[in-house]
């Protein structure tokens, strides 16, 4: 049985390594990259940067989870702004039935 995580090579601050990702992973990743106009060695350099502790591969993964909770904590957000726009919109006081 083949394994799901395949190693890929990736030039970061002029020097070659390795990450061990998901192909769900490395294609969110690429996704990333383009919607920030940076390329692909660019962000993971960035993420590589940042990362606090544990190996490159995790810190990618948490990278890409993080981005796609906040995605989903905007979206989540603009729709209660809209609930909550259409509330104030239909309520008596507004309505004139005080």
């Amino acid at each position: 049985m083949k394994s799901p995580v395949v190693k890929r090579s990736i030039v970061i601050a002029g020097h070659k390594t390795s990450v061990s990702l998901e192909d769900a992973f490395w294609a969110a990743l690429k996704d990333i990259a383009t919607a920030r106009e940076l390329t692909l060695s660019d962000l993971v350099a960035l993420i590589d940067t940042d990362r606090k502790h544990g190996n490159l591969s995790s810190a990618i993964r948490i990278f890409v989870l993080d981005h796609f909770r906040a995605q989903s904590n905007v979206q989540r957000n603009q729709r209660d702004d809209k609930r909550e726009g259409l509330t104030r919109r239909l309520s008596p006081s507004v309505l004139g039935a005080d």
